[in-house]
């Protein structure tokens, strides 16, 4: 069966290659097809699943399309991916609109993703900033709040020898969703003395 899924994935590269460089990947007993890793396809059992979407809506209705099911922890998934028959294999040009219209929601989606993770959309974060923490490494907001304010501070601060005591508290509110001035006093205080106790080549002369 996985020699089967190999030469279906060759011959989808083929037919879809004017969609761009196709890469495939394992998973769930399967494989996904995507481009620029935008993930628009699936195959199982040999069998070619296309990414559905509101374009492919009336086609799928219309064919009485099947749908992907996988295993996953032993229980049965069923996934928004319809299958591609043979009479749609026949159809060259109809299988790769449907194929582009798949390839552009799953970029679509990704893009959407990647957008509610920007950091810029955090409290206090301006663009700056934003690319002071890309510049340390620090690329979304689960790292932000992962690493805390004062370890990304550092971070920063590596990179960047005039950061200011403005900008922990900036990166403080935006983990908690708060203005800097809306900051509790304590934590104000807390963050104030950790800055004032860095050596002097750390922190001192960016008290400002």
């Amino acid at each position: 069966m996985k020699k089967i899924s190999y030469e279906r994935i060759y011959q989808s590269q083929e037919y879809l290659s004017p969609l761009g460089e196709i890469h495939h990947r394992a998973l769930f007993g399967g494989y996904t097809l995507a481009v620029d890793e935008a993930v628009f396809a699936m195959v199982s059992d040999g069998e070619l699943y296309l990414r559905a979407c509101e374009q492919s809506a009336k086609y799928c209705v219309k064919n009485a399309s099947s749908f992907l099911t996988l295993m996953k922890r032993g229980r049965p998934v069923l996934l928004n991916y319809y299958r591609v028959d043979e009479g749609l294999w026949q159809n060259r040009e109809k299988l790769l609109q449907l194929s582009s219209f798949a390839l552009d929601a799953a970029r679509k989606e990704r893009y959407q993703r990647h957008q509610r993770n920007r950091l810029k959309d955090l409290p206090n974060l301006t663009f700056q900033i934003e690319v002071l923490l890309m510049e340390a490494g620090i690329t979304n907001e689960e790292m932000l709040r992962q690493l805390g304010a004062k370890t990304s501070w550092l971070k920063m601060r590596s990179k960047n020898k005039a950061l200011s005591i403005r900008v922990l508290f900036a990166l403080e509110g935006a983990i908690e969703g708060l203005h800097e001035a809306a900051l509790p006093a304590d934590i104000r205080r807390e963050l104030t003395e950790w800055f004032n106790a860095l050596p002097e080549s750390q922190g001192h002369h960016s008290a400002r």
